[in-house]
């Protein structure tokens, strides 16, 4: 697996990482625990050494999951976890109080046996705590050893510079794939300004843009997509042709559509890791094989064509969450 650094850190991750959380949080029925295990120490051993969790997945289990997993690899991977939410729950609402920060770091370093979080992400941005709060804290705790890098999840471009003022940020974690280039807009710049790696989360539009589902797929009760307009039948059959322009694509270069969506991403900036989740060891190995895939400027000129007639229906959140994320 080829690597790359996460702007001007020095943090080098593999070129690919791994989103934990669909594991046993939000998409339905999770995996055993145990099979889980051995997903993680398997993409290890296939090269990926970033992987993403947060204490509100599960919660809380998502990350004791990892620290079990990767405990005896621990030298060999960094690990990326999030604090800014109460009582471990995305709906209690928002806490970045600086006590708080501390109080979650601490009992993350022990569900994730470690003693250092390697990447620990503001969640999402607390509009009750002023930034200069928060990036101080997680200033503090690099200090004091128990964290290395500070990022931001879902922050907005005056948001990451009011932050990045106090502590510099290592990334920005966000939503980001050929069906939601929103970053584009004013995101990336600041990050490519400020020397701030980019880690997209949902790559593959929560597994849409896979091309294995489609209008007629049924989602689980416990699924949380089934409450996201954008996965209403009626926006999945919309949204398809975006999943049959990779599928032509994908044709072209005996590549899985998956393989040429995240072979785009890592085409957009060096300094761009995407983080893929499954719960299966086939997906995972058709994901590392779009690091090896490369997409010339032939290629990447009649994707952006296509692209610009497509629009994708559907907002990718409900009501009450997108008002969470920073502007």
């Amino acid at each position: 697996m080829q690597t790359r650094k996460l702007g001007n850190s020095g943090l080098e991750v593999s070129a690919l990482g791994f989103g934990c959380m669909g594991l046993n949080h939000a998409y339905g029925t999770p995996l055993p625990k145990q099979e889980a295990i051995a997903l993680l120490r398997q993409a290890v051993e296939a090269g990926v050494t970033f992987f993403d969790t947060a204490e509100v997945y599960g919660p809380f289990t998502n990350e004791e999951l990892v620290g079990e997993a990767l405990a005896p690899l621990r030298d060999r991977v960094v690990i990326a976890t999030k604090f800014g939410f109460k009582v471990g729950m995305s709906s209690a609402g928002m806490d970045s109080r600086p006590e708080h920060i501390r109080e979650v770091a601490e009992a993350s370093l022990k569900r994730l046996k470690t003693d250092r979080i390697d990447l620990f992400y503001q969640h999402r941005v607390d509009p009750n705590v002023p930034m200069e709060d928060v990036a101080g804290t997680v200033r503090d705790l690099i200090a004091e050893g128990k964290v290395k890098h500070f990022g931001l999840s879902e922050a907005g471009a005056a948001s990451i510079r009011r932050a990045h003022a106090v502590q510099p940020v290592t990334a920005l974690q966000s939503e980001y794939s050929m069906w939601w280039r929103e970053p584009e807009n004013a995101v990336l710049p600041v990050c490519e300004e400020l020397g701030i790696g980019f880690v997209p989360f949902s790559p593959l539009g929560r597994g849409f843009l896979t091309g294995k589902m489609d209008a007629s797929t049924p989602l689980a009760k416990d699924d949380f997509r089934s409450n996201i307009p954008r996965f209403s039948a009626q926006a999945r059959q919309a949204n398809q042709a975006l999943v049959d322009l990779l599928g032509r694509i994908g044709a072209g270069k005996n590549a899985a559509p998956a393989q040429i969506a995240l072979a785009w991403l890592l085409a957009q900036k060096p300094w761009i890791v995407p983080i893929p989740g499954t719960t299966k060891l086939h997906r995972l190995q058709e994901n590392i094989g779009a690091a090896d895939l490369s997409l010339d400027v032939d290629e990447l000129r009649h994707i952006e064509d296509a692209l610009a007639g497509i629009t994708v229906q559907g907002d990718r959140y409900p009501a009450h969450l997108a008002a969470n994320v920073d502007k």
